[in-house]
């Protein structure tokens, strides 16, 4: 595998990360469990892929 083809893989893996987190912190948020241990992490994987994702972007690296 080349540099090129990891970072593909890389970028494709964050975001969908990022999305499935999303969609279980939405099903937290409406049982209303936004304190919960689990949703605390989630929240901090979110803003850790949100950092990734902008360092991304600063470099030109996104479509």
């Amino acid at each position: 595998m080349d540099r090129l083809e990891a970072f593909e893989r890389m970028l494709k893996d964050v975001t969908e990360q990022s999305e499935r987190e999303k969609e279980i912190m939405d099903k937290l948020k409406a049982e209303g469990k936004e304190k919960s241990a689990t949703y605390k992490q989630f929240m901090g994987n979110r803003l850790m892929y949100k950092n990734i994702i902008s360092l991304y972007e600063k470099y030109g690296l996104l479509k």
